[in-house]
């Protein structure tokens, strides 16, 4: 549906370099990377409001220099909404459209009746985000481009709406490619991920991959891995390798160059023990607790391991359960296949 090859395009001060990804037809994808990365340029491209500069951008097979923006069959939702202050909330929703029982079916399913009598100019950030949502979905395009649009809602609201779009989705076969900053919304939606940084795609695959499987430590940090080392990665063969960072060595599997690398540990891959057990993990180390901190039903906690800190999470209740507290020695286990080197 979306291919974009080597494209170069500039905004600006700013520039997309030589961006190429890829989004089949019917897919969820969804956007990420730090402030400043170019995803709503990226979006802006691909709706054809931003001129390339070189390379090509093909949309359904053809290439978009043939299509006027208006031909491309794409709706995009600013993260700011962007509405018509002169017209009312139900001719927003209309704007482009002359089917009112799609009208009626949007504010419908967005539960948004009570916001048709409203003044646009006194809308909610939130509730002006649905309108903008309703009037894009109600002309049915074929691609969807969504910036950030959830990001005013509240957290009951958010969820009611993003299940009603990723339904939408499924149920119309919608293309649709979405910019976030909630890793917990893009693997919740997102059926590819595609990592933007400066510019330039670091990443991209399926989200699963992409989050458990970074390319590198940047796309790991980014994304919120709590353990990421650097260090010396040596081949036993197999596919097993001993990575050492200062005193510590880990055990790792997978298909890697030896040499030096970043070996990405997630904290839930973690298990704590009071006491040294029998079980199938490959790197099993002896420590002490350094730091705690409970977030509610987690509860993640500093090990010193060898003068190398390693962050584990739990529940809170199961860290009740073994009486942890700072100071104590615990038992810190994990299979070697938790361990990611890049």
């Amino acid at each position: 549906m979306i291919q974009l090859n080597a494209v170069c395009a500039s905004k600006g001060g700013f520039s997309l370099d030589a961006v190429t990804l890829s989004l089949a037809a019917g897919q969820y994808g969804v956007v990420i990377g730090p402030a400043g990365a170019g995803k709503t340029t990226l979006l802006e491209v691909i709706a054809g409001l931003v001129a390339v500069r070189s390379g090509t951008v093909t949309i359904a097979g053809v290439d978009a220099r043939r299509l006027p923006t208006e031909s491309r069959g794409v709706g995009l939702v600013y993260q700011h909404a962007f509405l018509f202050p002169h017209l009312s909330v139900r001719e927003n929703i209309a704007y482009g459209s002359s089917d009112a029982r799609a009208v009626d079916a949007m504010v419908e399913r967005f539960g948004i009746a009570a916001l048709l009598a409203r003044d646009v100019r006194g809308l909610s950030g939130g509730e002006r985000q649905l309108i903008a949502l309703a009037r894009t979905l109600v002309r049915k395009p074929r691609l969807l481009l969504l910036d950030e649009p959830f990001s005013a809602l509240d957290p009951r609201r958010r969820a009611l709406v993003r299940r009603e779009v990723r339904a939408l989705h499924q149920e119309w076969g919608l293309t649709t490619l979405q910019v976030t900053h909630d890793f917990a919304e893009a693997g919740l939606l997102g059926d590819v991920a595609m990592l933007l940084d400066r510019g330039a795609l670091v990443q991209s695959g399926h989200t699963a991959e992409v989050f458990h499987r970074p390319a590198n430590a940047f796309v790991a940090e980014f994304l919120g891995a709590e353990n990421v080392f650097a260090g010396i990665a040596r081949a036993l063969g197999d596919g097993t390798f001993e990575f050492t960072t200062g005193d510590l060595t880990l055990h790792a599997t997978g298909d890697f160059v030896p040499g030096p690398a970043h070996a990405v540990l997630r904290a839930e891959e973690i298990t704590l023990a009071r006491d040294l057990g029998h079980d199938s993990a490959r790197n099993r180390f002896s420590g002490r607790i350094i730091e705690m901190e409970s977030q509610g039903a987690i509860t993640r906690v500093t090990v010193e391991l060898r003068g190398v800190p390693v962050v584990a999470a739990l529940t809170t209740r199961s860290a009740q359960d073994l009486a942890l507290a700072k100071s104590i020695a615990v038992v810190v286990s994990f299979k070697s296949m938790a361990v990611h080197l890049c």
